[in-house]
Order: structure tokens, then sequence, then C-alpha cells
């Protein structure tokens, strides 16, 4: 854009390689010429839908630069649309009293960044809960925590329990030179903790010299329950579910069942539910036909409940891409969740996921990049940007995305399998191994991690080892649900293509979720002109969203 206003400020002028450097770069940063400008002006004129070789735009001079050839014409007085935006970062709310209410701290800097982000999309810009996590018991000061965040403003508070009662203190402080633009403090019983967030965030908009819509303001308030020992019940939930591991899915799932047999048309906690049904299969090797139901039922009553939370059309999305396999339902559910609430990081980075698996490259990774904006320090941002690029194709930028996202959180054990996927393709396989053996320790035994260390190992001659992974998934899968997908990657490795192809065919059978990956994942390209293993892409459906 800047490019594009440099070329229209001077049109019909010639506008050297060195004007262009010195404007978008400045005088004391080095720029690669050819990478650089040629890649700048190949965007402009691809959006204007120009062509270098009959130019009706963008005119090259040959070895001295451009020039704006087509007619502009200059409005004076016309109204700009101011599209400033005021970014805000909700802190970690602070447990000052019973360290059982910790649940009670996470859960409302979850619903206050929740309740901002739909408040005045437009204007407001909320950090996403995951980054500002990162800053739990800080010794940074405001100042860093402003500059890091790019934030124009922070929202800091604490929860205090006193008794039955619980005093919730906020204060809104602006981050360039931290002035405390707001504060207040608010007394609550359980049953007016419901009504907090709304509050809260109206209070804070006010103060940043926002104004709200009645229709926002309603969306605010369908969001929650009117029963304080659902809403009690749901924040337990998410604060065991957004631990990510294993062992905490189930308290998570008991938390929010124990909410929705409270308030049976509780959207949230429905949600809840459905969205650890959805993902159990990947993240935890459940047995998708047996979560499949589950998901559906919940989703189904989420949206009976309110449709029109980002939350419940994401959990759409889920259960479309995950279990349904229908990815433009999937796609057209993502897309209406950001229209609800731009700010929400989950739904760009499923969004993101869908048109990677369907082959769109460049969207998805626009989509991550805006994910990675919204929740900067968030590991799996990161680590699914680095499944976008290696899909892609383009090995140095999943290594990058993946190395960012190790160093977010070291024991995001999804971090590690994604740098092994990629150090398996180029055949770096010291490092492959080792990031596998992370990736397998902190997952808790997925099989993604085994698998996919047994294709490797197969790819570089230790047949016999490779051999044993995939007696040790044989093994396993006597005693629990091991996907088919697992031993078919081994089979791959092996160069045992017959095998392979049995394992997807009851991979298919079996609803496997990795499935997913067939059509992008470059370890099955050996495949792809085996009429067998296309009747399988027909079967799931799959090549219907590559159209």
């Amino acid at each position: 854009m800047d490019l594009l206003i440099l070329l229209v400020e001077r049109r019909r002028q010639l506008v050297t390689r060195n004007d262009m450097v010195q404007r978008l770069w400045g005088p004391d940063v080095f720029v690669d010429v050819e990478t650089g400008l040629n890649t700048a002006v190949r965007k402009v004129r691809q959006a204007l839908g120009d062509a270098p070789q009959n130019a009706a735009f963008v005119e090259t001079v040959p070895s001295k630069g451009y020039r704006f050839i087509a007619q502009v014409e200059l409005i004076e007085g016309a109204a700009v649309e101011n599209r400033q935006q005021t970014t805000i970062a909700v802190l970690p709310f602070e447990n000052l009293g019973n360290p059982e209410r910790e649940y009670l701290a996470d859960g409302l800097t979850e619903e206050t960044i929740a309740a901002l982000g739909q408040i005045d999309p437009d204007h407001f810009f909320v950090i996403g809960r995951r980054s500002v996590m990162a800053y739990t018991s800080t010794s940074k000061t405001l100042a860093e925590i402003g500059r890091e965040l790019s934030a124009t403003y922070l929202v800091e508070s604490s929860v205090q329990s006193e008794g039955g009662r619980v005093r919730i203190t906020s204060k809104l402080i602006r981050a360039r030179d931290q002035v405390q633009i707001w504060s207040e403090s608010y007394d609550a019983e359980p049953s007016s903790m419901l009504i907090f967030q709304r509050e809260l965030s109206t209070a804070i908009a006010e103060q940043v010299r926002r104004r709200l819509s009645p229709e926002r303001l309603i969306a605010l308030a369908r969001r929650q329950t009117q029963y304080p020992a659902a809403y009690d019940h749901y924040l337990r939930g998410r604060h065991f579910w957004n631990q990510l591991k294993p062992a905490t899915t189930r308290p998570a799932l008991d938390c929010y069942a124990r909410a929705t047999e409270v308030d049976s048309e509780y959207a949230l906690a429905w949600t809840g539910l459905a969205d650890a049904y959805s993902t159990s299969p990947i993240n935890g090797d459940a047995r998708p036909q047996e979560m499949w139901p589950r998901a559906r039922d919940a989703v189904a009553r989420a949206v009976r409940s309110e449709p029109e939370l980002a939350e419940v059309q994401a959990s759409v999305g889920f259960l479309n891409f995950f279990l349904e396999w229908d990815w433009l339902a999937a796609e057209a559910a993502f897309r209406k969740a950001i229209a609800i609430d731009p700010s929400y990081s989950l739904a760009h980075r499923l969004l993101g996921t869908v048109l990677s698996q369907s082959g769109r490259h460049e969207e998805a990774n626009a989509a991550l990049r805006r994910s990675r904006e919204l929740d900067p320090l968030y590991a799996m941002n990161h680590s699914q940007s680095a499944l976008v690029a290696f899909q892609a194709g383009d090995y140095p930028a999943a290594i990058q995305h993946g190395r960012h996202a190790v160093v977010i959180d070291p024991e995001f054990w999804i971090s590690y399998f994604q740098l092994g996927q990629v150090y398996t393709q180029t055949g770096e396989v010291d490092l492959a191994l080792e990031v596998l053996a992370k990736a397998g320790r902190y997952s808790g035994g997925n099989s993604k991690a085994l698998a996919l260390r047994g294709y490797l190992l197969a790819k570089i001659g230790r047949t016999q080892e490779a051999r044993e992974v995939l007696n040790t998934l044989q093994t396993l899968a006597r005693e629990k649900y091991v996907p088919p997908y697992a031993m078919a990657l081994v089979c791959a490795g092996l160069s045992e293509c017959d095998n392979a192809l049995g394992w997807l065919d009851r991979a298919h059978g079996a609803r496997d979720v990795h499935l997913l990956f067939l059509l992008v994942d470059p370890k099955w390209d050996p495949f792809r002109d085996d009429p067998r293993f296309v009747a399988i892409l027909k079967r799931c459906g799959f090549l219907d969203s590559m159209l």
C-alpha cells in the first residue's frame, strides 16, 4: 500500500528504485532489491490486475524504476475513513485471595477479552488470551508490556475473595505513559458476577471515548447464563481446558457437563463440550466414531441456544472440519465467527487450517498471520503457521514458525511435531529425531509423533527400527484405539504400498481424522497416481474441497 501511494502521488513521473527504498524502508536498512522491491511491485500489479508486458497502471522504466501511468482523479475535500484502531490488552486478573479461586481469575480474564472483542471491532483491537496470560506473575513493567504487545491501553485487574463475597478492582492504564485513566471496584455476590463483564467492558469503552451500539450490548448480555452455579462450572471447565493437556480434558468435560445440567440452554458450555469432543481424536487419539455423535449433539444444542456467538460458530466449524469432513461448511462457519468477533484469534487460525488443507495456501497464510497478530504469544498460532507453511512447501518459513513456537512454550508438543515434519522432509535426520522424541514425551504418547518417527527411520534405511515402531503401534492397538493412519504412514515409509493403502482403507472405515492430511502432505506424493489412493480421497469427499 505504501508503494502504491508513492506511485500515485508521483503519477506520470519516474519513481526510481532508490526513491522506493527510501520511502518504504528508510536509509539505514539493507534491502535485497531483487526480492524486496520486485515482490512489492509484483503485488501492486496483482492487486490492480496489471501485466508488465501490457501495463495499464504501473510501467517499468528499464534500469531506472517505475511510473504510474493510469488516469488519477483527485477529489478535493473527500472524507477519509478513520481506520485507526485502539489496541487493548486485558492483563491476567491477579488472584489475591483463596488459591481455589484461581479458575475465577482466569475465567474473568478470558470473558473480559471476549466481551471487549465484540464491542466495536472496527475500532477495538483486543490482544488474545494466550498472549496476555504470558504475563501472569510477571516482573515486567507496564511500559515494557505495552511495548511488547503494541497496546494503546492496558486493563489491570485483581480478584479478592472475602468470605462469601468477591471484590474485583480494575484499572484502565494508558500504555505510553502509564497514566491511570480510570479505576473502579466491584463488591460482588456470586450471583452478580454474571453481569460483571458487561459493566467492565462498557466502562472501558466509555473511557477510551467509543460508543456502544444497543445491538452490541444485547449481544454481550446473550453470552452468559443467568444461573450463577452454571457460570461457576463453566469457568472451571475453561480453566482445565485451556491447559491443553490430556490429563485436564476429562475434568474440563465434567465441568462443562455440570454447567449444562444447571442451565440446559447455556450455549458457551455446550461449545466447550463440542470442541473437546471434536478435537479429541486429533489431540488425544480418541475414537472418532465415539466422539462424532457427542460432538454433533453438543453443537446442535449450542446452535439452538445462541447461534450468534463466535464461539458457537467456531464449534460448528470444528465439527464440520474434523468429523463431518464438510470443509465448505467449516469455512463458512469460521468466516461467520470472524464476522461476529473479528478479534477471535481461534477462528482465524482454524479458517487458515481449512484453507491450507484445501490447497489455498496464500489465503491460509493470511488467516494465520491475522491469528498471530491477535494472539502473538500463543504457541499454537505459530505451530499451526508452521503446518500451513509446510503444506505449502515453504520449509524455511515452517522452521521459523516452529522454532518461534518452541521459544514461546518449550513443552508444547505440537511445535516439536511440526518441526519434525519439516526436518524429515528436508533430510535433517538428527534434528528430526531429536524434536520427535520431545514431541512424544510432551504429548503423553500421541500416535502422530511415534508414527512419524517410524516413517523417518524407514526412509533413512533403518528398516528394523521402523518395523519395531510398527509392531509397537499394532500392539498398542490391541489395548486401545490407535489411528489406522499411524500404521499406514510407517508402511508408506517402508515403501509397502499395498499395506499402506490397506491401512488407509481401514482408516476411512474408522473415520480417522488424520486422513485430512492426505491431500497436501508431501509424504503421500508417491501415491498420488495410484487409483486406489485416489479412490480413498473420493470416498472421503476431499477432492470436492479442492474445486
